[in-house]
């Protein structure tokens, strides 16, 4: 009887020198589209509340609208994408972000507003988790965190520019000429997704469509108990990022009288922090693993917003007492960023889009948790302060008591 040849996967080449540059800022590009529509519209956030007539904690709402929307696309798309190949669902998804973003123009109530927002966190999660399939499809070990590191430089632009670009266009149109621009810029992400984005899942190594593989893929990775206590990790250590994100248009406008124009600069500098630690990530992992800076980074982020809570809750030293320790927990979470997710996907790179949803999925129910709290405990700096330090506790003691990373072996360069 002659033997039946079963097809094997083509070995898929990561890219070196300036294809590796290229790819690196294609992905930046793509990823960066979440934080870009989290973004862009915080100076807007007093004004939308009184366009719409409602209240500042129903339009805080509509922020935690996109982070469902991203988490609840992440667990969609991670698992088509095993399905599909990446190109595929990355273009589709981007193409729903246009369309919601075109909608809002003509959205007449706040609740409307949540509705479409949902759907653009929908659109804009496969950018984010097909991003992080295509890395973990290339690249492992120190290799997949130093990428990490590069992307977060990229990324990072989104949160310097994006309340900046927010607040000029403010200066010429009303909020809803914020969408406008991100329409615009869903549209020239496609065109790139389709000319420049390379397929990385060969047709042999793709999950048959089905619920039940689905299924047994998802339960696979929940029997891990590592990698849950990995995501749960990434998870909670964003919730200092998102606390910033939800509570900072408030208090340095309201708390501390800065306009539009002042919140966005100094949003985007501390920004820079988070950008500077990921950079500094990616040289320190030339001496130390992932293992060791993640729960270094942890410690620094709790002892940072200890101090900001004493500091914003004494009133010592003004609006300098909340920014100094505010941004070094933007510096920690840097360092936090690209070695949680590395060390997590580097467990199951036989599912790369479904862990990559996973972790993706936790980190934005993460923030939709999160960002409504800071409004109900009062939209002040001890509020922010009291949700980012709460993550950053609880993130350290998971990876301490679940994950126990002196367990973990050390990666491959």
């Amino acid at each position: 009887m002659t033997a039946t040849l079963q097809p094997t996967a083509a070995p898929v080449v990561a890219p070196t020198g300036r294809g590796r540059l290229r790819l690196v800022l294609v992905l930046g590009a793509l990823i960066a589209l979440g934080p870009l529509t989290i973004d862009m519209y915080l100076p807007a956030l007093p004004r939308i509340v009184d366009d719409l007539q409602t209240t500042s904690a129903a339009v805080q709402l509509t922020l935690t609208g996109t982070l469902v929307g991203l988490a609840l696309g992440q667990l969609l798309v991670g698992p088509l994408s095993d399905t599909f190949g990446r190109r595929r669902p990355l273009i589709a998804g981007v193409g729903v972000h246009v369309l919601a973003s075109l909608l809002v123009l003509v959205a007449p109530n706040v609740t409307v507003l949540g509705g479409l927002r949902v759907l653009q966190g929908v659109g804009a999660a496969a950018a984010s988790v097909v991003t992080m399939a295509i890395v973990r499809d290339l690249f492992v070990g120190r290799a997949a965190a130093t990428l990490f590191s590069r992307l977060m430089l990229v990324l990072g632009v989104a949160p310097v520019l994006a309340p900046t670009i927010g607040g000029e266009v403010l200066r010429f149109t009303s909020w809803r000429g914020v969408f406008v621009v991100l329409a615009v810029l869903g549209v020239m992400l496609v065109v790139v997704a389709a000319l420049a984005v390379p397929e990385t899942l060969p047709p042999v190594r793709r999950t048959p469509l089905g619920l039940g593989n689905t299924l047994r893929a998802f339960r696979g990775l929940l029997r891990d108990r590592t990698f849950v206590g990995l995501v749960l990790v990434a998870g909670l250590a964003m919730s200092g990022l998102f606390g910033y994100v939800a509570g900072s248009s408030f208090v340095f406008q309201e708390e501390f009288g800065l306009d539009e124009q002042q919140f966005g600069l100094l949003f985007g500098a501390g920004a820079l922090f988070l950008i500077g630690a990921t950079q500094l990530n990616a040289a320190l992992l030339r001496r130390f693993e992932p293992r060791a800076l993640l729960p270094f980074g942890l410690a620094l982020a709790t002892v940072a917003g200890a101090v900001l809570l004493v500091l914003a809750g004494t009133g010592t030293g003004g609006l300098v007492g909340v920014v100094a320790p505010l941004w070094t927990m933007l510096f920690a979470v840097g360092l936090v960023m690209p070695n949680a997710p590395t060390l997590a996907l580097a467990r199951h790179g036989e599912a790369a889009g479904t862990a990559s949803s996973m972790l993706g999925a936790t980190q934005m129910g993460v923030g939709a948790i999160v960002s409504p709290l800071v409004g109900v405990l009062g939209n002040s700096a001890v509020a922010m302060g009291l949700v980012m330090t709460g993550g950053a506790v609880v993130a350290l003691a998971v990876l301490l008591i679940v994950v126990r990373p002196w367990t973990l072996e050390n990666l491959e360069d």
